[in-house]
């Protein structure tokens, strides 16, 4: 690799700079944990629910994290284990051809219910609707067992907020597959509900009630099912497609964010995985999705396959819905200019990948203060060749990396500028190092 080039009046005063007793953070690591939780710490907001950037003051929830535990299990989780248990009741209730149509009935509804509902509707508002029918899909959605209405938006929005970094309540890349499928659950710190962030929800006294009751719903699925099937059509109509939805949805949030291809630079490791799309009815677009996250189509493309926009198409004809976002013409083409936190985050996992524990080693090996400000008048040919100065990357190279690492964008210059800034950033703070008495 070429030494990076800058003049030498640029160069030097960077490398050579006085020493002083201000500890510095590391840019490379602050590119990562810091610019990649973006907003968090920025009075600048990305909007989850409606998928703009937008300036306002960013609201949070104070927490006592002293009083969070990682705990194994806590009540809220505890209906999450027995329904796993329950299942196997199957071996005494038997399994009846009309328990597998209650079954099959209630994951067809309630999957739709859970995309048009919790996720499409409360988390990101791509459509609007009637007061009466935003009740009747909180409750479909409820009846699930996955918390309630407000907890699940909440959850969702803060996930697009930190997608993938430190702050995510379930990322595979920061805490494994397990945890982000199923282990964040347990975890009591995950338990209360931020209104901060579901604001615009929690106005209604109606969901409100869902909230402070919310086994209320799942208690009168259970119910109708129990009188429809008996026993059976409760165990393995109504039990066992609950367990099946638990798994379905949990599937986006670890498996979405594992396999499947990107079509999209989102800063994130949000995939489009078919098979997941199968299962529940669009949800699996999650690439897609998390390019434009407003859009209540989430299949892009005319065979991506997404039942659930069809059937709120269908709902729009009678007025049931309506205000349908779609995604603009240069998302659909993939010629939409990246916003500032995904072009941060992508440069950030961009520089990540040099090395830059060589130029560690060379500064840390430099003479002391007074030795270094007397060689900066030396030529650059001459510094160099004493000091070894290690093959830093050029702009093409970084170029060429980030063409073999993303996929296509028109944003592909931006983020190769300002990786290329954040490494000579690591420059400067690999120039600066505590004076030692």
């Amino acid at each position: 690799m070429k030494l990076l080039q800058l003049p030498n009046e640029i160069l030097f005063p960077i490398i050579l700079m006085p020493y002083n007793n201000v500890k510095r953070v590391n840019p490379i690591d602050k590119s990562i944990a810091i610019r990649a939780s973006w907003p968090n710490d920025s009075r600048v907001a990305r909007s989850a629910a409606n998928g703009r950037e937008e300036t306002r003051p960013l609201v949070t929830q104070k927490t006592d994290k002293a009083k969070f535990h990682d705990d194994i299990i806590y009540p809220a989780a505890i209906p999450f284990v027995l329904f796993h248990i329950a299942a196997f009741a199957a071996i005494w209730t038997g399994v009846s051809t009309t328990a597998l149509w209650i079954c099959l009935s209630l994951y067809i509804i309630r999957i739709f219910a859970i995309g048009a509902g919790y996720h499409r509707y409360f988390s990101h508002r791509a459509f609007t609707t009637s007061r009466a029918f935003q009740f009747v899909l909180a409750c479909l959605a409820q009846s699930t067992m996955q918390r309630n209405v407000l907890w699940w938006a909440a959850k969702h929005r803060h996930h697009h907020l930190f997608s993938d970094t430190e702050s995510d309540v379930h990322s595979p890349r920061q805490r494994g597959f397990f945890y982000a499928h199923v282990g964040w659950i347990f975890a009591r710190q995950h338990h209360e509900t931020d209104l901060t962030k579901i604001q615009d929800f929690a106005r209604y006294p109606e969901l409100v009630w869902l909230h402070r009751f919310e086994l209320v719903p799942a208690g009168v699925m259970a119910a109708v099912a129990f009188a429809i099937g008996g026993w059976s059509g409760l165990v393995v109509g109504f039990v066992w497609s609950t367990v099946l939805l638990y798994h379905a949805t949990f599937f986006i949030n670890s498996l979405a964010h594992v396999m499947g291809s990107k079509r999209y630079v989102t800063g994130d490791d949000s995939r489009n995985n078919w098979l997941l799309a199968l299962m529940t009815f669009g949800e699996g677009w999650h690439n897609n999705h998390h390019a434009f996250q407003s859009s209540v189509r989430q299949g892009f493309k005319w065979w991506e396959y997404d039942p659930t926009f069809y059937i709120l198409t269908v709902l729009s004809w009678f007025g049931v819905v309506w205000d349908l976002k779609r995604p603009p013409k240069a998302v659909l083409k993939n010629e939409q200019r990246l916003g500032t936190k995904i072009i941060e985050r992508s440069a950030a996992q961009l520089a990540a990948t040099f090395n830059v524990a060589a130029v560690r080693e060379f500064f840390a090996a430099m003479p002391d203060a007074d030795a270094v400000h007397g060689l900066a008048a030396m030529k650059s040919a001459d510094m160099i060749a004493k000091f070894h100065m290690p093959a830093l990357p050029t702009r093409e190279e970084i170029s060429q990396r980030a063409r073999d690492m993303f996929v296509k964008t028109v944003s592909l210059d931006d983020i190769v500028d300002r990786a290329y800034v954040i490494l000579y950033e690591a420059l400067e703070y690999y120039g600066r190092r505590e004076q030692i008495a």
